[in-house]
């Protein structure tokens, strides 16, 4: 990969991020549900929906029950890499529906490699492993592709790709930084759930330090003399 600055690769995983790419979504369903027939809002928020509920089942299942894969370093789906390679390729999609076949094909295409990029920067800033980004890259693809496979023939509708475009371009940019704190929440879930007091951390689980057992506590004896008395 190019030697990019940190400072960067920390501004190209914030693009991904939940507080950020959810309000994009929700940009463009409301662009689709003002200038096509419902039904594709519909089927771009429940694909995405879907999407986001297994990245979150694996996180849970990870924080709250120590479930994962050792040998692929693997704690759960990567958010950021999911939901960027799901909506950036369908926001691209969107603005330029109106346009030729290949002018959509290639916002598509240029969508899931800017996902890709993001996932790429999770591993280098060591938020994730290269399995968890994969799988991530993968769902959000397969989410994108879904829908716009659904989607592929739909009329163009009133809506021009210019406004799309800058309004979801406006979106980003103007919520890029900003943090939600979907770890806490997912954590506070899965604690809850499984009534832990805390989470399954990555580096104990890998060590297999939760694989050992808990050593019982010494049982006290209480051993008293017994015997007759002399007077």
């Amino acid at each position: 990969m190019p030697d990019l600055p940190l400072s960067l690769w920390l501004s190209i995983t914030s693009l991904g991020s939940v507080g950020v790419m959810i309000p994009l979504a929700l940009a463009v369903a409301a662009w689709l549900a003002l200038g096509y027939p419902w039904r594709y809002a519909a089927c771009w928020l429940a694909v995405l929906g879907a999407a986001s509920g297994l990245v979150t089942l694996t996180k849970i299942a990870f924080m709250g029950w120590g479930v994962g894969v050792r040998d692929l370093d693997f704690t759960g789906i990567s958010g950021h890499a999911m939901v960027s390679s799901a909506v950036l390729p369908v926001a691209l999609f969107v603005a330029c529906l109106p346009g030729r076949r290949w002018v959509r094909a290639l916002g598509v295409s240029a969508g899931v490699l800017i996902g890709i990029v993001v996932g790429v920067s999770r591993i280098l800033l060591n938020a994730h492993s290269v399995s968890e980004v994969v799988t991530g890259c993968g769902l959000g693809a397969l989410a994108a592709l879904v829908f716009v496979t659904f989607a592929w023939r739909a009329e163009p509708g009133k809506l021009s790709g210019a406004p799309v475009a800058v309004s979801l371009a406006m979106v980003a940019i103007t919520l890029h930084g900003i943090s939600v704190p979907t770890q806490r929440w997912i954590t506070d879930i899965a604690l809850h759930l499984s009534g832990r007091e805390q989470p399954y951390i990555r580096a104990r689980w890998k060590a297999g330090r939760y694989d050992k057992p808990v050593a019982r506590p010494a049982q006290h004896l209480d051993v008293r003399y017994s015997g007759t008395s002399e007077s």
